[in-house]
């Protein structure tokens, strides 16, 4: 094994250079601006959408509002002991990752992602001021003192950067209270002190993340790319410059005169559009690159080429490295979206999801809990009938007060009382239970003496919603000599 010498030794770090991606056209380019303009249309615009809940709930269709404990999502209202549905909701997250993944590579990150989305926004306003690929490599070229045309162009497209960055994190202070209330106190400066920490803080991290750093989160930052490799297989689509097709490269004059001669003569023409348009750099002619996003602007600027010279499109498509391969053999080309990864990964998300919304759709409003108290497991009474005590704990998750009227079943002639409590007209013990809160109380059930009665026997206790009809349970035992 050889040993470097110090001469041979290369340099530890390399500065990256500046990537200036070029504006390109097409149908992979339009989809990616109707997805930008819906994801941050939702972003900035959905807590201002109402939603009537009724009286004493806010009408905020998405809030989470930390003080009262609670996260609403339109019909859908979520309490701090209902955290396995943020759990459940990450799962999903994960596996529909790995769908993408397992189906075309890393949608997320050329489509949906926030740093993607937020970083072609940011080069959408840098091309408005400072033109296209060539003028801006230009105007940072230029020596200073730069001219006042290009620092005035650069001025205007950092502070607007600026004012998208505050709206960013401006936006998202506003999910977690009413948010036409926050913005009239954030205005007049009688906002919390967190509203404006976190405005800062995300109006930071959004124009470092989107306007200065760009492709180098996505590149240095991000782990995704290095999991994602991890997670692929041969059947996975990439973004895939078919060099079968495409090789050898060499100009249109040349291809003609290659072809003349009957030699073979690739459709690439090595005019570097690919390289041009791409936001992290890369050459999608050199193969798999883990800086790839997977944003397809190389399919629309080799597109654009292939259109202008007459020549077929796809050069540059989705496609594996394997298909490329048994072209070149004279095999067909196998695509299989449909196997057992992606279905394997299909069933988790339908069975988790299907579980939460059943869980969502029969889930109670109230609770109860039942505790047996041990000293004394039981009490004679002077009549010689048998008395048992319990701590009973109603839980009312509901914004307003709710009574509860206590019964007891399981032992014939049982009753159950509340020293606190008053008895409707049928004797039962009605316990009140103020919004949001638990309540308990101590709870004695008697039996006759002439009932005939084992060491333990099963009861349950009953709390029936005197208004809404809700009805819940718990089950405990009644001990006797």
């Amino acid at each position: 094994m050889s040993v470097l010498g110090a001469d041979d030794e290369g340099p530890l770090y390399v500065s990256s250079k500046k990537v200036y991606p070029q504006k390109v056209t097409g149908p992979f380019r339009r989809m990616k601006w109707m997805i930008l303009i819906a994801c941050l249309g939702v972003y900035y615009f959905l807590p201002f959408l109402r939603w009537d809940r009724g009286p004493n709930l806010p009408n905020q269709a998405v809030l989470a509002d930390l003080p009262n404990r609670r996260f609403y999502f339109f019909f859908i209202e979520l309490w701090p002991q209902e955290v396995y549905y943020f759990t459940g909701l990450l799962v999903i997250a994960s596996l529909t990752l790995f769908l993408m993944n397992a189906l075309a590579g890393r949608i997320w990150c050329g489509y949906l992602c926030p740093q993607t989305v937020w970083t072609d926004l940011f080069l959408a306003v840098e091309r408005f001021f400072e033109g296209d690929r060539r003028e801006r490599m230009k105007r940072d070229d230029a020596p200073w003192p730069l001219p006042w045309d290009t620092m005035k162009r650069k001025i205007a497209k950092h502070f607007v950067w600026l004012m998208i960055a505050w709206w960013t994190g401006g936006a998202w202070v506003l999910y977690f209270a009413d948010a036409p209330t926050l913005v009239k106190d954030l205005a007049t400066f009688k906002a919390p002190i967190a509203a404006y920490l976190w405005i800062f803080i995300l109006t930071f991290t959004t124009y470092t993340l989107a306007g200065i750093m760009r492709e180098q989160v996505c590149v240095y930052m991000c782990p995704w790319p290095r999991i994602q490799a991890a997670l692929t297989d041969d059947h996975a689509l990439n973004v895939t410059y078919r060099y079968d097709r495409g090789e050898p490269r060499m100009s249109v004059k040349e291809a003609a005169k290659v072809k003349l001669a009957g030699d073979r003569a690739g459709d690439c023409i090595d005019c570097h559009q690919c390289v041009a348009v791409c936001p992290t750099g890369i050459d999608i002619r050199e193969g798999a690159n883990l800086s790839c996003i997977q944003c397809s602007l190389c399919i629309d600027a080799c597109d654009n080429i292939m259109e202008k010279i007459g020549r077929p499109k796809g050069l540059i498509a989705y496609d594996t490295d394997g298909n490329c391969k048994a072209r070149i053999a004279g095999e067909k080309p196998v695509y299989k979206p449909i196997r057992a990864r992606t279905l394997i990964y299909v069933a988790i998300i339908s069975i988790v999801g299907g579980a939460m919304l059943y869980q969502l759709a029969t889930r109670a409003t109230a609770g109860i809990a039942v505790m047996h108290e041990r000293t004394p497991l039981f009490i004679r009474l002077s009549d010689g009938s048998l008395r048992n005590a319990y701590t009973i704990r109603l839980s009312n998750k509901r914004p307003d007060d709710r009574p509860f009227a206590l019964t007891v079943h399981g032992v014939p002639g049982a009753e159950i009382t509340v020293p606190e409590a008053s008895p409707t007209a049928d004797f039962r013990p009605i316990v009140v239970v103020k919004p949001d809160t638990t309540r308990e109380v101590r709870a004695f059930v008697t039996v006759p003496k002439d009932v005939p009665l084992e060491k333990s026997q099963d009861i349950v206790i009953t709390a029936s919603d005197l208004f809404a009809g809700e009805v819940v349970r718990a089950k405990d035992h009644f001990m006797a000599p």
